[in-house]
């Protein structure tokens, strides 16, 4: 049930958000609590056999601080569900963020109680940003340093992402093909990732394109000659993507 007709996930809009981050904005404002606080963003115990993680996230949290504001739509609908007050409502209305922001560069290794992201600005305003950065950097500091340790265990060999189709929605997605690359993956088989993130693209075929090829055993030869060409041409695609020469024109997002 689609009750907005808007897109199911808008990431600069700071409605996507938990509704105790607004009501805990409200109670700041009404009780005059507006002075600095920090955030830090950390992992508090990692297991036994996983002693470090990946940091992955933040130039898409970055894009998030410098573009998160409110609709106005989003703003009647908050005034008419959230019980907030007309001062918190104009000042969710005018919000923009102007605090400061430390963080690990994407690609470095961290671990158990070391911050990954501290955020420092007005009481408000830095609580308002908490649920959506744990959100973006949470997701890709997981799939980040999980790709480390399959780098690791590859010793070399090029590991490629074709994760979008089990991802849990589409930026998911193409968050995870990214993160992955900057832990060391080759490539991704996510089309709009290699546009969005200049990261190589590869392919091979599915089942069913190999099924296919059975019936061309009872097609005129020359229909039998192109079928052929075409798994070549495919086959081909993915030795050069594969290659050490490829491999070696990655672009700088790997090794951020």
């Amino acid at each position: 049930m689609n009750i907005h007709p808007g897109p199911l996930c808008d990431g600069d809009n700071l409605l996507l958000t938990d509704l105790y981050e607004v009501a805990m904005v409200d109670a700041y404002l009404d009780h005059g609590m507006n002075g600095t606080a920090s955030f830090e963003l950390f992992v508090r115990t990692l297991p036994n056999q996983r002693n470090f993680l990946i940091a992955a996230g933040l130039e898409r949290a970055v894009a998030f601080l410098e573009t998160a504001r409110f609709a106005p739509d989003d703003l009647a609908w908050l005034r008419d569900h959230a019980q907030l007050s007309n001062r918190t409502v104009e000042y969710l209305g005018d919000f923009r963020f102007s605090g400061d922001v430390d963080a690990l560069p994407e690609g470095t290794a961290f671990f158990a109680h070391e911050p990954i992201l501290r955020v420092t600005a007005s009481l408000p305003e830095a609580q308002m940003m908490e649920t959506r950065l744990i959100n973006l950097i949470h997701l890709q500091t997981v799939i980040a340093s999980k790709a480390a340790r399959l780098v690791l265990a590859a010793d070399g060999r090029p590991l490629f992402n074709f994760g979008l189709r089990r991802a849990h929605g589409a930026e998911a997605g193409l968050l995870a093909a990214r993160a992955a690359y900057i832990a060391g993956f080759a490539g991704t088989a996510t089309a709009s990732a290699g546009r969005r993130f200049g990261i190589p693209i590869v392919g091979t075929m599915a089942h069913s394109f190999v099924q296919g090829q059975f019936r061309y055993r009872h097609q005129p030869d020359h229909l039998q000659r192109r079928a052929r060409a075409r798994l070549r041409l495919q086959a081909g695609r993915v030795c050069r993507v594969a290659s050490p020469q490829a491999l070696a024109r990655q672009s700088d997002l790997a090794g951020a």
